[in-house]
């Protein structure tokens, strides 16, 4: 049997390359970031080309080979595209980060109809396409591979009196389950499956919740009396996305400052 690696080996993603949706902000760049400055080759995906071209040259300055490909990952059609042309331009996919997501406010007796197909087509539907595509083009065949949900930890539980995201918290507790019965199915195939939960953190899509109730509040309910930051998704997504991680799947890890700890979170 061979010495244990040193934690700087587990660590080490040189010579994998990740695809990562909703790269072009926020969690998905942090994330993208993450596992480039970890020594992974990155290609990230979003729908709109200019946001992306400004986030692959962040990446670029930073040292990491990136590179960027728009599509919807909404769209089944475009999500195959997104697959195939990964595939063509770097070779097999190693880690798959399923970020896009988005997120409706309504009431639940008068939520759209159209909204809510929109929330469950990109935040469930879209990341068991592209989970679809990548493992039978590229995992399944070489025995290997690690996919990360983004779930959240409104997908955790109930909802708080003040958010009425019926759509988004039910298409996130979709996704905790999706990994877990993923995880399961695929773990012979060496295919490890888990779950990131964040709590709050400062981003286009917060941004109304934060205007409405105020950063201040929303940090004073999480024990640690703080929101998320642009580095507090950098550890767990590295540590899924290695063989740090290797004997982890069907996990779901919330990053919230202890919101969910507390009774009744």
């Amino acid at each position: 049997m061979s010495a244990p690696r040193i934690v700087q080996q587990l660590f080490d993603l040189t010579g994998k390359t990740a695809l990562i949706t909703g790269g072009s902000r926020g969690l998905g760049l942090q994330m993208a970031h993450a596992l480039g400055e970890a020594g992974a080759k990155v290609v990230i995906s979003s729908r709109k080309a200019a946001d992306l071209e400004q986030a692959v040259m962040a990446l670029q300055d930073a040292g990491i080979d990136a590179r960027w490909i728009a599509a919807d990952a909404g769209n089944p059609q475009d999500i195959q595209r997104l697959a195939d042309e990964t595939l063509e331009r770097v070779g097999d996919v190693d880690i798959l980060v399923n970020n896009a997501g988005a997120t409706w406010g309504a009431p639940a007796q008068d939520h759209p109809l159209e909204a809510w197909d929109k929330v469950m087509n990109l935040n469930v539907r879209g990341y068991f396409l592209l989970s679809q595509a990548i493992a039978k083009a590229s995992m399944i065949p070489r025995k290997q591979g690690r996919i990360i949900n983004l779930a959240s930890i409104a997908g955790l539980g109930g909802n708080h009196p003040f958010m009425q995201t019926i759509a988004y918290n039910t298409s996130k507790g979709a996704v905790v389950n999706f990994t877990r019965a993923l995880a399961c199915e695929w773990g012979h195939l060496g295919i490890r499956v888990n779950a990131i939960a964040p709590g709050f953190f400062p981003s286009k899509m917060t941004a109304g919740t934060l205007a409405a109730v105020g950063e201040e509040r929303l940090a004073a309910g999480a024990p640690l009396q703080r929101l998320g930051d642009d580095e507090d998704l950098k550890g767990v997504t590295l540590l899924f996305a290695s063989e740090a991680g290797k004997h982890i799947t069907g996990q779901v890890l919330a990053v919230d400052g202890g919101v969910s700890a507390v009774i009744g979170g």
